[in-house]
């Protein structure tokens, strides 16, 4: 019997409860779900990379199923046939998303027709979740616990006081 491998990639800076939700729904699709860490220069990332996958380790620890996080730094497509992926598991959010996750689905199929995307809606009541935001409302001292974990909340707001005495 083929095992099913899947991947999740994204930057999870941090990882919201958006994330989490799609993970958990993704883990149920596969036999072994991979979520690729990534390095992402162009989003400016809050946390290091090996900061990040230590967060998404930690906040995965009770989801049901073999899940692993893997950092990478290379074509997803590449990332996905080393980890012997048949799946690209992607979440939705809005028609915005959808619209560059079609594109995106388009251009790695040709690089590899034999890995699959699979989109995820993300639930209704996380829809609006974007790490990037996330980041943001911290940064000017907003509340963030609706969107992500009591840890990642603490995660962020030690970083935003970080940044903050360097900027002092």
């Amino acid at each position: 019997m083929t095992t099913r491998i899947g991947v999740y990639p994204g930057t999870f800076d941090p990882i919201t409860l958006g994330h989490m939700d799609i993970i958990r729904r993704g883990a149920k699709l596969v036999d072994r779900l991979v979520i690729g860490v990534t390095t992402n220069p162009s989003k400016s990332p809050m946390f290091s990379v090996e900061e990040r996958m230590e967060m998404v380790t930690r906040e995965i620890a009770g989801i049901d199923g073999e899940i692993q996080v893997v950092s990478f730094d290379s074509l997803l497509m590449d990332f996905a046939e080393r980890e012997g992926a048949s799946m690209i598991v992607r979440g939705l959010r809005a028609v915005a998303d959808f619209e560059y996750e079609y594109q995106m689905a388009g251009m790695n199929q040709q690089l590899n027709d034999r890995i699959e995307t699979v989109f995820l809606m993300a639930d209704v009541s996380l829809q609006p979740i974007a790490s990037r935001l996330v980041k943001e409302i911290a940064m000017y001292g907003g509340a963030i616990r609706k969107f992500v974990a009591p840890t990642v909340e603490a995660d962020v707001a030690k970083r935003v006081a970080e940044l903050g005495r360097k900027g002092s």
